[in-house]
């Protein structure tokens, strides 16, 4: 009887062992205790594993040492500031970022997505508009990893370069050049870049850009996809104050051109 106990111990420890392999971690940075509780309590209730960090230096040494599936980061922290934080961690480590912050001023904003960041959440926040992005963040990570998966087990590829006069794009390789040079894209920006060169030519809001790259719908942050935008044109254009490549049509969106 006592060796039937321990079998079915093992089968549970087992069990749950497996399903905490199977479930994201997410590392929760802020040093308001508060915050964090709420945070955390939220987050495990969805089913995520937790992490906490309340200064910069923590922060940066739990996500270099137990690399999590994503970090919800505060920008005003002790020790080292929430922005040197996000650089430093995208330095080494390909980890969505949402930057959560007290501060509504539009210049944190875009720092906070110049530094690698890939969403803005400002408080006071919603908890379920959160979690949503919170979701939406991994799923898009999780998708583009499938998408690398089944494309290594294919024997027999489709064709996928994506070939628009200077810019070329490489769906296989997740890769884009520029007049035969490679570009140096965040996952993002190289999601931005795959689903409008698969329409070139064609208009994109930047409702649908959110939905369709972001994977959210529109909450009202139309900056992160500008912001975004931004950043690849200075890495393709030659001129960005005149784009050849990355056009906006005043008013509605974006479009790549097709030659």
């Amino acid at each position: 009887m006592e060796k039937s106990e321990n079998i079915e111990n093992n089968e549970e420890q087992n069990d749950k062992n497996n399903n905490e392999e199977t479930r994201k971690t997410v590392l929760v940075v802020d040093d308001e205790k508060r915050i964090v509780d709420i945070l955390v309590y939220n987050l495990q209730k969805e089913g995520y594993l937790t992490l906490e960090a309340n200064d910069g230096e923590e922060a940066i040494r739990i996500a270099t040492e137990e690399k999590p599936d994503l970090i919800l980061l505060d920008i005003m922290l002790p020790k080292v500031d929430g922005l040197t934080v996000c650089k430093r961690i995208k330095a080494v480590l390909n980890v969505p970022i949402l930057i959560l912050s007290a501060k509504d001023e539009e210049i944190d904003k875009i720092l906070g997505l110049e530094l690698g960041a890939d969403d803005y959440i400002t408080k006071p926040f919603s908890v379920r508009e959160l979690v949503a992005r919170v979701k939406a963040n991994l799923r898009k990570v999780d998708l583009s990893n499938q998408a690398v998966v089944e494309n290594e087990q294919t024997a027999q590829k489709e064709e996928t370069i994506i070939n628009l006069g200077e810019l070329v794009i490489d769906l296989d390789k997740f890769e884009a050049k520029v007049r035969g040079q490679v570009i140096d894209l965040t996952l993002r920006e190289f999601e931005v870049l795959r689903y409008l060169a698969k329409q070139p030519g064609q208009v994109v809001t930047r409702e649908i850009l959110l939905e369709k790259v972001w994977g959210y719908e529109y909450y009202g942050d139309i900056r992160t996809v500008d912001v975004t935008v931004r950043r690849i044109r200075e890495k393709i254009e030659k001129d960005t104050s005149a784009p050849k490549i990355l056009i906006t049509k005043r008013g509605v969106g974006y479009y790549l051109a097709s030659t």
